[in-house]
């Protein structure tokens, strides 16, 4: 990424943040075949030093991706919206986009088919837990066992972040009051609303 120290995100601990609020990630690897992407959930190891993160992919994604073998790179997105030169209330202005992000770097570990299904069960559960009725992977014997035959068809890995680096471009560079006017015009109906945009503008600013 471009560098810019006025939007720097340097702290691990809003990296991880970022990271569990916008799980669903963009990973990529280059290979001796060419560059190869694909988009997967991943989850922080919370117990862990550092930043590590827990995914898994399907077969064969972890022969093209050569897991293991190199640096693996994992975007993940926050809040992002385009602002309009004409919110800024000023003679001379040009348009930009505003977004938080995290490009997190490392080479994986492959796990065993147990810590697998063990990552996929915290996996179903993270994103259960807020349902009035969550879904279970073994909450029956005979889904637990539907679980433990189709396990063989993803291959699970755990990355330890070697290097990370963020970026949350919320108009730091902007005037106060011209702040205040791109916040008004996200939190409005509009074609350009964004209230969640706002949200983190107002996180950073604070």
């Amino acid at each position: 990424m471009r560098e810019n120290p006025d939007y720097e995100l340097t702290d691990p601990e809003r990296a991880k943040e970022l990271i569990r609020r916008n799980p669903w990630a963009t990973m990529a690897s280059a290979t001796p075949d060419g560059v190869v992407v694909s988009h997967y959930p991943f989850l922080l190891d919370e117990g862990a030093d550092g930043i590590v993160l827990l995914s898994h992919v399907g077969r064969p994604d972890e022969r093209l991706h050569r897991l293991g073998e190199s640096e693996l790179a994992v975007v993940f997105y926050g809040p992002s919206g385009y602002i309009s030169p004409s919110w800024y209330g000023l003679p001379q202005a040009v348009p930009t986009w505003n977004f938080a992000t995290v490009h997190a770097y490392g080479v994986p570990e492959i796990l065993s088919t147990e810590e697998n299904l063990a990552v996929l069960e915290r996996l179903v559960n993270h994103f259960e837990d807020p349902l009035p009725h969550p879904f279970r992977m073994r909450g029956t014997l005979e889904n637990a066992a539907y679980a433990e035959r189709i396990v063989h068809g993803t291959v699970g890995f755990r990355m330890t972040v070697t290097r990370f680096i963020g970026k949350d471009k919320m108009s730091q560079d902007k005037r106060p009051e011209v702040v205040d006017r791109i916040l008004a015009e996200l939190e409005a109906e509009g074609p350009y609303s964004n209230p969640e945009l706002a949200a983190r503008m107002r996180e950073v600013r604070a």
